[in-house]
């Protein structure tokens, strides 16, 4: 692989733990940029050597008028992170939660544009999670009438050469599943190691924001919106992401876990709650999408992501407030 440059971002409130702490030492050997934002809740005096820590107020020097746009209080502040790292001249962007330890693998991530022995998947909607598994387990974000289909065929990957800025890789332990998952099952799961697959193109799996990495051509899809649920800001911006990189015939790639995850303490029913509208309008939120008239190439991507998230807009899935948010990243991406 090319030398990159790697910044690795997460958005804590928790003093420094020892998910936290890992990922210093490992920043370091790697000679990775680590990049952890705060909120009102963080500690004053939060400090890991290593690590650049950005509270609220230091948050505005990245971007005054975009941070002072972004609610507080909200997993979205992850924004000013990405746009530190890019300030800082990142070609790759990594970005992990503070309850997801990483192994020796973490770093090992694909090329952007690679030629590799990849299984593909093809359907509508794919359950990326069966192919990693055999039990009966899907990711947060995939509509529930779709946990009990059948898994698409794979097809065995003659080496390929495919483009695929955006990768996810999955979370063994305790995976990023959704609340009725959790209350019905027993999350603790290994996935299998050594494996890849790749979507087609108009194939759909949520991916979330625990094990991801971004090329540099992908980062203005990096943004989580502000107006909608907490539990599907990630999700919801994995659907525009996946829809856009279509029209540039990027594929969408998954790998064996590289994390595992010791869950921070969550209410399950509170977070049953905050996903009822992904529940209710994943699969409507898949169609609206599909059938916007988009524009290929990275120049329209701006563009792109105006139309997506002035329809869901219009639809009432997200609120009118995201709209001058949105234009204030676009903004500050141009620098």
């Amino acid at each position: 692989m090319a030398q990159e440059n790697i910044s690795l971002v997460i958005t804590s409130i928790a003093a420094p733990n020892d998910v936290l702490k890992s990922y210093a030492a490992l920043c370091k050997q790697h000679q990775v940029n680590y990049i952890v934002i705060g909120d009102t809740k963080s500690p004053a005096n939060f400090f890991i050597e290593g690590c650049q820590f950005l509270s609220i107020e230091q948050q505005k020097q990245v971007n005054e008028s975009f941070a002072s746009l972004l609610p507080v209080k909200h997993y979205a502040r992850k924004n000013i992170g990405y746009l530190l790292a890019m300030q800082q001249g990142a070609t790759v962007i990594i970005e992990t939660d503070d309850d997801n330890f990483a192994t020796e693998h973490f770093f090992n991530f694909f090329p952007k544009q690679t030629t590799q022995p990849f299984y593909e998947a093809n359907g509508e909607w794919v359950n990326v999670y069966r192919y990693f598994t055999d039990k009966k387990i899907w990711p947060r974000g995939l509509p529930l009438d779709r946990i009990l289909d059948t898994a698409a065929g794979l097809l065995q990957a003659m080496p390929q050469s495919i483009t695929a800025p955006i990768q996810q890789g999955l979370a063994n332990d305790n995976p990023d599943v959704d609340a009725v998952y959790r209350l019905v099952s027993d999350v603790r799961i290994t996935f299998d190691a050594n494996k890849q697959i790749v979507l087609g193109k108009h194939t759909w799996c949520p991916f979330n924001s625990q094990n991801t990495v971004w090329y540099a051509e992908a980062f203005p899809l990096l943004y989580l919106p502000s107006y909608c649920s907490f539990r599907m800001t990630d999700i919801w911006r994995s659907f525009i992401a996946q829809r856009i990189a279509w029209e540039n015939n990027w594929q969408l790639l998954f790998y064996s876990p590289t994390v595992w995850q010791e869950r921070n303490v969550h209410n399950l029913m509170r977070d049953f709650e905050d996903e009822i509208p992904g529940y209710l309008h994943n699969e409507n939120i898949r169609q609206t999408l599909e059938s916007l008239s988009l524009k290929s190439g990275v120049v329209n991507i701006g563009d792109n992501l105006k139309k997506c998230y002035d329809v869901l807009i219009q639809r009432q899935y997200i609120g009118e407030a995201e709209m001058p948010l949105l234009e204030a990243w676009l903004k500050a991406l141009q620098g």
